[in-house]
């Protein structure tokens, strides 16, 4: 595995957990659930614990396109 000149690997990946994302989008831990049920954030189980990729949620801000915000369940 490559490493940075900080010995951070270079391919490594970053995992939330479900508290952090919801502290990140400011909603509760229900709707980061009900978010992984419909298949809008993916979901992966590291060492029992069910964590989200980070970039799923960089591709989540980035993906406002007009479409209805699944946060919201399309309201404004």
């Amino acid at each position: 595995m490559k490493t940075t000149k900080n010995t951070i690997p270079v391919d490594s990946r970053v995992w939330l957990s479900i508290p952090e994302v919801a502290w990140i989008l400011g909603v509760d831990e229900s709707r980061v659930c009900q978010l992984i049920r419909v298949g809008v954030l993916p979901v992966a189980k590291r060492r029992s614990r069910m964590v989200v990729p980070a970039h799923a949620l960089a591709h989540l801000a980035v993906a406002d396109n007009g479409t209805p915000d699944p946060l919201t369940g399309g309201r404004p």
